[in-house]
């Protein structure tokens, strides 16, 4: 394709007249960088706009990453801003051809090509001021902060009788990505609510690509209402946060009063292996191959967040959202391909994803419940599950050795009904393993409301025989602890998975039961089974921080195993552990045989046939 074909395919050139395409093509140079090939150094000279053709480039700030761009994006905006000197690093990614053109050239388009000119008004360019705007600071220090600590400017706000040229102006000048909307300035020292928000990216879709110009309304463009969050949520909650949400900025709240804007940016700023850069790689994948890679990303990103001595809990809870974030992505190329789905449909996940506990990739424990309108629908649905569960098993997820994927359980909603009443009211040892799987049931994609499930499931908290057989199944798994308390311990090493977690899994489950709740992490069930009454308070704090310690003593272990190249496992040696790690798994391990033989004992476990 000649270059100029390329680059009007692409803002801001495609909004150059024939004339401004000729002047481009006169002064446009060609310029290609080898992997890892500095391209221009913070704090060097840059006099050029870039534009990626093939391959891709890197944005670096003190050695870490803080972005990554591909065909058609460009770089070097600084440049075009009249300053000389780069705020980041470019490096070559992999291979690159590339297009600059020199900044003298790009300035005196301006006069003849007003809305090529408007692009590096309005778009603001600043997905770097964004990413270098304040100081840096750790991911670490971050994920560990409320997320109002990490607020280190007042909000910018602007008119809701503003224009979005008035609005892009703005951000430029106070060098932000986003404007807060009020219905009116303030005065010195009033504190309002904001009615709207317009980020950099609105400019580009809802302005840019709309064809709409400087002189749209704000209000036009803008997301309103704004979601808020209390300033005292914690930062890695509020990455949470966004990443469910696939949003990039999030407005924080005190009493009433915004305090400022955080981006995902801010949480993971100045980070090689962040959630967001592997959010952002997973929303530009065009196909499944193209995040053939997933599974190792995902263990690169864990890495870095357990170096940083992010909590491990969290850890799962982030890669659960990323999981989520796949999913949803996956199926939103499916459907393309596929067509529309032909009634409400919801994919389900379960186990350890569905409870948000995931460190790494492990096989596929997912289902698809539809509400259909037609003999027809089936059919649509068995290709789409085959389709999905083949995607997943591209970019990292294996088959599940039981078959419990949605290749196997892709049924209508009145089937599902049905299948966990017979469940509850027939628990025998195979219905109670499928009861336990399925409770753990989250929507990750789809409008189909389950409501009517959730009924069923939450009924089941009231039926003592039901509760009893799953609390004498979820028993099965034990503490390998032998005569005197001393841990049992095989060839193989300590099962941390079978001896642990899964008990107080199993455990919580039971109690959220019981007090009506079934939805959230093993941790929220302990919780709620201390609100309930199921559970005393202690037994709550002592079975949370058995999890907790079994959880990070395997993502250790699991991690050691990924960098070695080892298969990945749950099992421990003893004499791998320091001493105080030995006393402390033995407590744990105490602490869960108590509290089974505690609940056993309350609900007549020893007295069921």
């Amino acid at each position: 394709m000649d270059p100029i074909d390329f680059l009007v395919a692409h803002a801001p050139f495609s909004e150059l007249s024939p004339a401004g395409r000729t002047a481009v093509a006169r002064h446009l140079e060609i310029s290609y960088a080898r992997t890892g090939h500095p391209i221009f150094s913070r704090g060097g000279s840059n006099l050029y706009l870039w534009t990626v053709r093939k391959g891709s480039v890197r944005l670096e700030l003190d050695g870490q990453r803080v972005d990554e761009l591909g065909p058609g994006e460009i770089f070097g905006l600084t440049a075009v801003a009249g300053e000389e000197t780069p705020s980041f690093d470019v490096v070559a990614e992999s291979d690159c051809l590339l297009y600059r053109m020199h900044r003298d050239q790009v300035l005196a388009l301006f006069a003849g090509e007003p809305r090529f000119a408007a692009h590096f008004l309005q778009s603001l360019t600043s997905r770097l001021h964004a990413l270098t705007d304040g100081s840096p600071v750790s991911l670490a220090g971050d994920l560990r902060l409320s997320i109002g600590e990490l607020i280190s400017r007042t909000p910018v706000l602007v008119a809701r009788t503003a224009t979005v040229g008035d609005a892009a102006r703005r951000m430029d000048t106070e060098r932000v990505s986003s404007v807060l909307v009020v219905n009116s300035l303030p005065e010195a020292d009033e504190r309002l609510m904001p009615v709207g928000i317009l980020t950099d990216r609105d400019l580009r879709s809802r302005v840019l690509a709309a064809g709409k110009g400087p002189e749209t309304p704000i209000a036009e463009v803008m997301s309103s209402p704004v979601e808020t969050v209390d300033a005292s949520l914690p930062a890695a909650e509020a990455l949470l946060y966004l990443l469910r949400r696939a949003v990039h900025h999030l407005p924080v709240a005190r009493d009433g009063s915004i305090l400022g804007v955080v981006t995902h940016a801010d949480l993971v700023r100045h980070h090689q292996h962040g959630p967001g850069a592997l959010l952002k790689k997973i929303e530009k994948a065009r196909s499944a191959a193209a995040l053939a890679h997933y599974a190792d990303d995902v263990a690169s990103m864990v890495d870095s967040l357990h170096r940083s001595r992010v909590e491990p809990t969290d850890i799962g809870r982030m890669v659960a959202a990323l999981n989520d974030a796949l999913v949803s992505h996956l199926i939103e190329l499916a459907l393309r391909e596929l067509g529309e789905a032909p009634c409400p449909f919801a994919w389900i996940v379960f186990g350890s994803e569905g409870r948000q506990e995931q460190s790494f990739l492990t096989d596929q424990d997912n289902a698809l419940i539809y509400e259909p309108s037609s003999p027809e629908d089936g059919a649509y649905f068995a290709r789409f599950a085959e389709r999905i569960v083949a995607d997943l098993v591209r970019v990292g997820f294996p088959l599940c050795a039981g078959g419990f994927m949605a290749t196997h359980w892709c049924d209508p909603l009145e089937v599902w009904k049905e299948r966990f009443r017979v469940w509850i009211e027939s628990p025998e040892p195979g219905a109670l393993m499928k009861a336990a799987n399925f409770f753990d049931l989250r929507k990750v994609h789809g409008a189909l409301d389950l409501e009517p499930l959730e009924r069923i499931i939450e009924g089941a908290g009231a039926r003592q025989l039901f509760i009893a057989h799953l609390a004498r199944a979820a028993m099965e798994m034990r503490p390998p602890l032998g005569l005197w308390h001393r841990i049992r311990e095989s060839a193989e090493g300590i099962d941390l998975k079978a001896g642990a977690l899964m008990p107080v899994v199993g455990l919580a489950r039971v109690f959220a039961l019981e007090a009506g709740e079934r939805e959230g992490s093993t941790l929220r069930r302990l919780q709620a089974g201390v609100r309930g009454g199921a559970l005393s308070e202690e037994g709550g704090e002592l079975l949370a921080e058995a999890f907790r310690f079994a959880f990070a003593l395997r993502l250790r272990h699991q991690l050691a195993e990924w960098k070695s190249g080892s298969a990945i496992d749950n099992r421990v040696h003893l004499d791998a552990l320091e001493p105080r790690e030995r006393r402390e798994l033995k407590e744990a391990f105490l602490a869960i045989h108590r509290l089974q033989a505690a609940t056993a004992s309350r609900l007549g476990v020893d007295r069921l046939g």
